[in-house]
């Protein structure tokens, strides 16, 4: 665990954050590892327009960090991050809307809920220093998306490969219920992420309200009309009208996995699907590619 003053100096440096403090904070953290069923209006005209498109991820999660959209959230996660519970008290608490983390390459995304309370809100990463990560993490190493089996802070040396992590609400939120305004306030982060991901192939939904969201983001993006026909269950496979394929998963919450609604293998499964559905894209692709290579020297 980092020292509660170098931690407070990376809040002062979140203060001020742009795309080269991004890459300073990823450079700093492989060195430090060598020596991280609410339904809502497609439309969102409370949402003010960003001025101006990121042009990377690393430039959209600069903009992430700095929202302050929701009042009720902010206070929330900022009280959480001053309280702090018991098991933490040494911990400075990230407390702010937490970045999605991975690889900008990623064929697959994880569409997640909302930050932990201590867990994401505690440590500033998705899925990070939680029992929800805590399931996550070694289905995802062991299916060969993630560098290790276990995830406890920024500086742990966690790395993705082909694999982005996100989520419907970017502050965690109070019980775990996001309200429908809060959600709408999100979905601009959503859009521009799912623009910015120019490779990607499969969308995992962790949970019913990650499912809405998606299905949201597809009506906005005039990906389809209607949503007609698309049901929530746990393991359910769907190809949206664009081709990107979708797969749907109960949450990993502990309510889930404490009470055998979710279990292990049916968790590996479902990555184990995410992985072959990219790859079977991959080869499709590498065999178009051929094709028209062959074409060329006939």
């Amino acid at each position: 665990m980092r020292a509660g003053g170098d931690r407070e100096r990376d809040r002062q440096l979140w203060d001020g954050i742009g795309a080269a403090w991004i890459q300073a904070l990823r450079a700093r953290s492989i060195k430090d590892r060598d020596s991280t069923v609410l339904e809502w209006q497609v439309r969102c005209p409370t949402i003010e327009a960003m001025t101006s498109s990121p042009k990377t991820l690393d430039e959209l999660n600069a903009r992430i960090v700095k929202c302050e959209r929701c009042p009720r959230l902010r206070e929330h996660c900022t009280e959480i991050a001053r309280v702090r519970r018991r098991a933490y008290a040494d911990w400075e608490y990230w407390g702010r809307p937490v970045p999605s983390f991975g690889d900008p390459r990623a064929r697959v995304l994880i569409l997640g809920l909302a930050p932990g309370a201590h867990g994401s809100n505690r440590t500033g990463r998705p899925f990070t220093g939680d029992g929800s990560g805590d399931f996550l993490y070694p289905v995802l190493h062991e299916t060969g998306f993630a560098s290790q089996p276990r995830g406890v802070s920024l500086e742990d040396g966690m790395r993705l490969n082909g694999l982005w992590i996100t989520s419907v609400a970017r502050c965690a939120p109070p019980g775990n219920k996001p309200t429908p305004e809060e959600l709408r306030n999100c979905t601009p982060w959503l859009d521009e992420e799912m623009r910015l991901l120019g490779n990607l192939r499969v969308v995992v939904c962790l949970g019913r309200i990650a499912f809405d969201g998606l299905l949201a983001w597809a009506q906005r993006a005039g990906v389809m009309t209607s949503r007609a026909g698309y049901i929530f269950g746990h393991g359910a496979e769907y190809t949206l009208p664009n081709g990107l394929a979708v797969i749907t998963s109960y949450h990993p919450s502990l309510q889930n996995t404490n009470t055998g609604k979710l279990t292990r293998p049916m968790f590996l499964a479902v990555f184990q699907r995410a992985r072959e559905l990219a790859e079977r894209d991959t080869r499709q692709e590498a065999m178009g590619k051929r094709r028209d290579d062959e074409k060329v020297f006939a």
